[in-house]
């Protein structure tokens, strides 16, 4: 099951199961890799560049430390990868020249913290626009300002747990195509009902349960907080199956928590790893902000 059916935590509408910061694998482990010898504010060079997507080719993840970007230099960098899609609806975009490069926080529309979650759907286990026919190829965050505790970002690597599951059930899934709507992963999470307009405007899609890595060849499953039923299953089957995947995905040996240091730009591929983001303490006290680029990706296949 996705983790839009798993229970919220009453305070934030975020879900409590899953594994804790400290019981995760290492970045290592899980499959990324930590960068420390680049300026990201600096164009790339070739071989700089050659170096990166080599590293993104063969890592769900990549982590560099020590990054001091202005949203103009993201938004260079990021091209690298490919066309940058338009900011999330509700985003807050504060820049007229590179609205693409957006602001994640937990600030109200005042500038000041605040426990009140404008977006519940980050604190559940997803992979970014699925519910897109064309959905993201990668994500990227830049740490701009981060509270003194808390506040994690944790990815599952799907191609490992799908390498792990049984035979019988690699053979049972294997072809199977999962329904991705962003209107049920917003009831699920506790969010606000969209508007017909919006609902027109993204509608439910579906993409295999397994897709293949179109660079390493590796299957990995497809799921998350917007997969919500299994194409031609009764819906509860569906749902079942789903909640059996998320919670063998979440697994501790297929996790990595990343605890955010300043100036830390983080991205990772959407194709082969679900994410989600960890509550932080006083979150009405403490500032949060990171800038957020996204890539369009392909069709799943």
């Amino acid at each position: 099951m996705s983790a839009t059916l798993e229970a919220p935590r009453p305070a934030h509408g975020i879900p409590a199961s899953g594994p804790s910061a400290d019981q995760t694998a290492s970045l290592a482990d899980f499959g990324g890799i930590e960068i420390t010898d680049i300026d990201l504010s600096q164009p790339l060079t070739e071989p700089q560049r050659d170096r990166v997507m080599r590293l993104f080719r063969a890592h769900p993840v990549l982590v560099f430390r020590n990054q001091s970007l202005t949203k103009d230099q993201q938004y260079e960098f990021t091209l690298n990868f490919g066309e940058i899609e338009g900011a999330h609806v509700n985003r807050l975009i504060d820049s007229k020249n590179y609205a693409p490069v957006h602001t994640v926080s937990n600030l109200d529309a005042d500038g000041n913290p605040s426990e009140i979650l404008r977006e519940r759907g980050n604190y559940y286990w997803h992979s970014d626009k699925s519910y897109h026919a064309v959905p993201s190829l990668l994500t990227m965050l830049h740490a701009v300002e981060l509270p003194p505790k808390g506040g994690e970002t944790q990815f599952a690597n799907t191609a490992k747990a799908y390498a792990a599951l049984p035979e019988e059930t690699r053979r049972e899934i294997d072809g199977l195509r999962a329904i991705h709507s962003w209107e049920a992963s917003r009831i699920q999470c506790g969010g606000r009902p969209a508007t017909p307009e919006q609902i027109a405007e993204r509608p439910p899609v579906d993409h295999p349960l397994v897709r293949i890595h179109p660079d390493t060849g590796l299957k990995a499953l497809y799921l998350g907080n917007h997969a919500s039923h299994i194409v031609g299953w009764p819906i509860a089957e569906g749902q079942a199956l789903l909640r059996k995947l998320i919670q063998h995905v979440q697994q501790p040996a297929f996790v990595y928590t990343h605890r955010w240091q300043q100036g830390d730009l983080v991205l990772w591929d959407n194709r082969c790893s679900v994410h989600r983001a960890l509550p932080h303490e006083a979150m009405g006290v403490h500032r949060r902000v990171l800038h957020r680029t996204v890539v369009k990706g392909s069709v799943p296949y």
